[in-house]
């Protein structure tokens, strides 16, 4: 659709124009796009006998929130938008409202508007006549600040003045349970020792399979899946592409898993590590950096190790911010569970060279392959707030030039916290990292953190007075 909508745009030379004709011109040109792209839309419906519109967006936990609209209101939406409570954003995952998050009864629980971005368009496979668009919050005509996708897209907008064009890869870890009448879980594949496998018998229901169809239908360049180290638990992987569209085909991704699980009477979480007999979840984010002219800049043949002194520097500020980013990363009390010594999560604070046991791996590829993985990210995470978490902190490593120091050698988990700094090991101690660094708290945008510090303390409050299993197994009989 895109290649077919450029064609038809009439692009007018801004040679000897001045910035704000160049930025009007600019916008005309927009404009005239996201026209040309609603009359193809409009025929879609109608040659499809589309009846029904989805509108999401996603919340602060980032769970898929939104509405369905009748088709024939496709218009209307696109000027409009839907309307919501901004107080969506407070709503905890047992349903109470978060005291002091800025968008409850702060603001006498006032309404936002989610206007769908069309350029996110795509079917839904398994839902019938229906299709499907991300939205983003805006409050007064303006961008809503405490909208996850609206935050990242103000991060891109800084990278974008030194003309860099941040490049995302998602590898997303989950577990597959089987559901059962006793309101228990168990696991969807059971054997142990079925790393790196696909076959019927890691896959009974051909759930994977049926993921990779409704995917590819939606878009996706699927580069692979396969059954993961524990029992019942998968990873997918998709082609890089530019930060944005990687974050939402990650916030899509989950969605996809949890509706399609829920369709075949089983469950697909994202949790940290959702049992003790089970190891954690990853995700996993590569990120490499394009120039305007869509170059690798984080390649240097000439450089130390073959890096480029931007690529050491985003190293340096992801480094830098490690502490303060780890609460968007491992955003549940449950995410923690995950730091262990030699689970191939990090638990030291430190970077190497295709090394498994660090926080920031460089894999060994260079030329236009060169990245760094951070390994810190708990399955759970919102991908919009995980991606812009480290992309915050890269550009403040970029733009100070931060020296990251040399590169690790050997098994990090073999270290000592007189050598290296532990991850935060509870979702309190990243709170305060968070809330202790304000230059990190500012490139993440002050509205954000409100938001996202005043649901995890609830959280935590919740999780604190909670009576455990464990608890009344462990002392009941002897105290």
């Amino acid at each position: 659709m895109d290649g077919a909508q450029k064609s038809k745009i009439k692009v007018v030379s801004s040679k000897g124009f001045s910035q704000a004709d160049r930025a009007e011109e600019a916008n005309a040109n927009m404009q005239r796009g996201v026209s040309m792209q609603v009359t193809e839309i409009k025929d879609y419906i109608q040659d499809n006998g589309i009846d029904s519109i989805r509108v999401d967006f996603s919340d602060i936990h980032g769970v898929n929130r939104g509405k369905i609209v009748p088709a024939y209101r496709f218009e209307e939406i696109v000027e409009e938008g839907i309307t919501c409570a901004q107080a969506v954003s407070a709503v905890m995952l047992n349903n109470d409202i978060a005291p002091g998050s800025g968008v409850a009864d702060e603001i006498s629980y006032g309404d936002m508007k989610i206007v769908p971005d069309i350029t996110t368009f795509s079917t839904v496979p398994y839902l019938d006549k229906t299709i499907r668009f991300i939205g983003d919050p805006v409050v007064d005509d303006q961008p809503w600040p405490f909208s996850p996708r609206n935050q990242l897209k103000h991060i891109l907008a800084k990278y974008a003045q030194l003309n860099l064009r941040p490049i995302v890869a998602s590898e997303l870890e989950f577990y597959v349970f089987k559901t059962n009448g006793a309101g228990t879980c168990d696991f969807y594949c059971d054997k142990p020792s079925n790393v790196y496998t696909m076959s019927p018998r890691v896959d009974p229901q051909n759930i994977m399979h049926k993921l990779q169809q409704i995917l590819s239908e939606m878009g996706y360049d699927i580069l692979y899946y396969n059954h993961e180290f524990f029992q019942g638990q998968y990873e997918f992987n998709w082609k890089h592409s530019d930060a944005l569209k990687m974050a939402d085909q990650t916030f899509t991704f989950k969605n996809v898993c949890k509706e399609l699980a829920h369709l075949e009477n089983l469950l697909i979480t994202f949790m940290g590590r959702p049992r003790n007999d089970a190891g954690g979840s990853g995700f996993h984010m590569h990120f490499s950096m394009n120039d305007a002219d869509g170059k690798n800049i984080f390649d240097d043949p000439s450089g130390n190790m073959g890096m480029a002194e931007t690529m050491r520097h985003f190293i340096g500020g992801i480094m830098e911010h490690a502490k303060a980013s780890t609460a968007f990363l491992a955003p549940t009390v449950n995410s923690y569970k995950r730091f262990q010594l030699d689970s191939f999560a990090p638990y030291y604070i430190g970077w190497g060279l295709d090394n498994r046991t660090v926080y920031l791996r460089v894999p060994s590829e260079r030329g236009p392959a060169t990245r760094v993985e951070v390994r810190a990210g708990c399955a759970s995470a919102n991908p919009y707030l995980a991606i812009s978490a480290v992309l915050a902190a890269g550009l403040e490593g970029i733009n100070n030039a931060i020296d990251p120091g040399e590169p690790f050698e050997g098994d990090m988990y073999r270290e000592s916290p007189d050598r290296f700094e532990t991850m935060p090991l509870s979702l309190f101690r990243s709170l305060r990292e968070l809330e202790g660094d304000t230059d990190f708290c500012d490139a993440m945008g002050k509205k954000i953190v409100q938001n996202f510090m005043a649901m995890k303390e609830a959280e935590i409050e919740l999780y604190r007075s909670w009576v455990s299993d464990w608890e009344f197994e462990h002392y009941s009989y002897h105290l």
